[in-house]
């Protein structure tokens, strides 16, 4: 096959598809691989199409693709709870301003359903992936070589794998969760607090947020005590009295009527059951929680530290969509800050930490 018929045969597969992988190309032109990238190369130095790692994208002055396809990429996430739907809804935004669809993959924290996802959205022709794995930093070499065998751009949500547990570096996006931690023990100490009590989820983000409750603590001369106690999610949770309960003795024996909890649900819970024990809030009980889902709609509404998840979502997609167009863009490690929305739950405002 000449190679004019080969460039003829590429563009109009690239007009079907959107994107062309060069596995594909291979399979579908019966030639090597270094021939499918040469011919990349020369279209790509016409200006009829993009080269990027795998393949190929369009480009504005290339034709445009057939009716009904357009640019996909894949996202996988750990879940579909309020935190990641926010996410997806942030990457979903940005991907429609870019005129490119979003396929979604949920692992449910586990790391077999995870790859099985990946292979989904990469068997559906994906020209690029945002990820936030199941498994934490810490946990990475367990991944093995999984994500170094992607043969499309990576960026990262919430998570930062680097060598020597991957082989290349990875563009990420990631809330500055220890900063957070810092944002609610400097209200508390605004507010008076010299002894506060905190009690977080045992997730991937309880060791960004001790890392920075430690720093905090340091910085601010205040004293604070990490609780062992498994708090309930729900009311109806087996023994869910006992745990609360528990809890709010440890906080008395503390000396701390500041409470920073970790989430939203938990806080909501400890709330009420302070109130039917006779404790008010925030009078002597003050309590903040992390995540800021549904803090506004306890009972006592919650003072949160809100992470920036639209934004998070939005600024990985435009990251992940620039890469495409531009393979040689830097890698880049993109930290984002979250806020403190002050609700009643600590009886005052302080305007200088909105």
């Amino acid at each position: 096959m000449l190679a004019q018929e080969r460039h003829e045969l590429i563009l109009r597969s690239l007009r079907r598809h959107g994107r062309l992988r060069v596995a594909d190309l291979v399979a579908e032109l019966g030639v090597s691989a270094i021939t499918v990238r040469r011919d990349l190369a020369e279209l790509d130095t016409a200006g009829l199409l993009r080269r990027v790692h795998g393949g190929a994208i369009g480009t504005r002055t290339a034709e445009l693709p057939a009716r009904g396809s357009q640019l996909t990429i894949g996202i996988v996430v750990p879940s579909a709870a309020p935190y990641y739907s926010d996410v997806i809804r942030g990457a979903e935004a940005m991907a429609d301003r870019y005129g490119a669809r979003l396929v979604l993959g949920v692992s449910g924290y586990d790391s077999a359903t995870e790859r099985e996802r990946i292979d989904k959205v990469l068997g559906i022709g994906i020209a690029g992936l945002l990820i936030s794995t199941a498994l934490g930093d810490g946990a990475a070499d367990r991944l093995g070589s999984r994500l170094d065998e992607l043969d499309v751009p990576v960026v990262l949500m919430e998570r930062a794998f680097g060598f020597p547990h991957v082989a290349r570096e990875y563009d990420h996006v990631r809330t500055d969760h220890a900063y957070g931690a810092m944002l609610a023990l400097r209200h508390f100490v605004a507010l008076g607090h010299r002894r506060i009590a905190v009690n977080l989820q045992a997730t991937v983000t309880a060791y960004w947020l001790r890392l920075g409750l430690e720093t905090a603590a340091k910085a601010l001369g205040v004293e604070v005590f990490l609780s062992p106690v498994d708090l309930p999610m729900r009311g109806d949770d087996p023994g869910a009295v006992a745990q609360l309960d528990a809890f709010l003795a440890e906080c008395e024996s503390f000396g701390s009527r500041a409470v920073l909890v970790h989430s939203d649900e938990h806080g909501a819970r400890l709330v009420e059951r302070a109130m039917e024990l006779g404790l008010r809030v925030p009078e002597d009980l003050s309590v903040i929680a992390y995540n800021d889902v549904t803090a506004a709609l306890a009972v006592v509404p919650l003072t949160a530290v809100c992470p920036p998840r639209l934004a998070l979502g939005e600024t990985a997609c435009d990251l992940l969509l620039r890469k495409i167009q531009t393979p040689t863009t830097p890698v880049q490690h993109l930290s984002l800050l979250p806020t403190l929305n002050i609700r009643t739950s600590c009886g005052a405002a302080d305007p200088h930490l909105r």
